[in-house]
């Protein structure tokens, strides 16, 4: 299996993906484009703007080229040629009552024979509903258990510990799984490792297609939509300020356009904001803590 392999292998998943979603949202589709990065390799950013997702993005790239100093200093890497191949989505949907999503699945290579596979799925309501953080987890959970029963209680923690903005002393939304250098260590393969990253990017488009299907034509009113703009800026908060891929797309000088993507249309942020006792709003705020045990 090369690098090439894997690098198809993730550029067939945004076409899947892509596909999924402009059938889910009924009247969007996805505009492309398509980018070469100078030192080397390239991707395809794909956005879409429809009638029940305000704005997504599902990108693919493959880059590759002498590892950069801050990159280097970081990952305690030495100097080298690096190669790094991944899909990466996030979803901001028009009705409050649909969570945002993320996923990230991706593999990284230096020249001199290190490797590894990262990623994750998170969800991001804007009002927690219970039933579908239970359904979420439950479907990470299954697929994690497919390949190793350490993988979803560890990689659960991670995501708990990973999406967390730190200011505010909440989490991102109700996590997930993450995960990060799943390489030869403990015995596993490059193709059991690759295996378990095709199934969790497999396992986006059911979990997030269920979610907007039973919301995307719920009522609404105008507290619901300014809550999911409060929200939104809390998301804005954690990529701008806590989120290592942003980092490492600006270190590596990445397409700016493909990097921010992740960033909402409408966002606001109003000042001191209080909810009052015994609100959906206030019921939310009460979950967005660690070690909920959802499964």
């Amino acid at each position: 299996m090369t690098r090439e392999d894997i690098a198809d292998w993730f550029r067939d998943l945004q076409d899947d993906i892509c596909q999924n979603l402009e059938q889910g949202d009924g009247v969007g589709k996805f505009h492309q484009d398509l980018w070469e990065r100078t030192e080397g390799g390239g991707g395809r950013t794909r956005i879409i703007q429809g009638a029940h997702i305000e704005k997504g993005g599902v990108n693919f790239s493959a880059v590759h080229g002498p590892l950069p100093e801050k990159i280097r200093n970081a990952l305690k890497l030495d100097s080298g040629a690096f190669f790094a191949t991944g899909v990466s989505i996030v979803l901001h949907p028009k009705n409050p009552w649909v969570p945002i999503i993320h996923m990230n699945v991706r593999y990284f290579e230096m020249s001199d024979g290190k490797w590894w596979f990262g990623g994750g799925i998170d969800l991001t309501p804007h009002y927690v509903n219970e039933d579908e953080a239970r359904h979420f987890h439950g479907v990470l959970k299954t697929v994690c258990d497919q390949h190793h029963a350490s993988y979803y209680p560890e990689f659960k923690q991670w995501a708990d510990d990973y999406f967390y903005v730190k200011h505010r002393k909440e989490t991102r939304g109700i996590g997930g799984i993450f995960f990060d250098r799943l390489s030869a260590q403990d015995g596993f393969t490059k193709e059991q490792r690759f295996a378990f990253v095709q199934s969790v990017g497999k396992a986006f488009a059911p979990i997030y297609l269920r979610f907007l299907e039973d919301n995307k034509n719920r009522a609404y009113e105008p507290q619901h939509k300014k809550w999911q703009l409060l929200r939104r800026g809390r998301y804005v908060e954690f990529n701008l300020v806590w989120d290592k891929g942003t980092k490492f797309g600006l270190d590596t000088d990445g397409r700016i356009e493909s990097i921010l993507m992740s960033l909402p249309p409408e966002v606001n942020w109003d000042y001191n904001v209080q909810v009052a006792d015994g609100s959906s709003e206030a019921h939310t705020l009460s979950l967005l803590k660690k070690g909920i045990n959802w499964a």
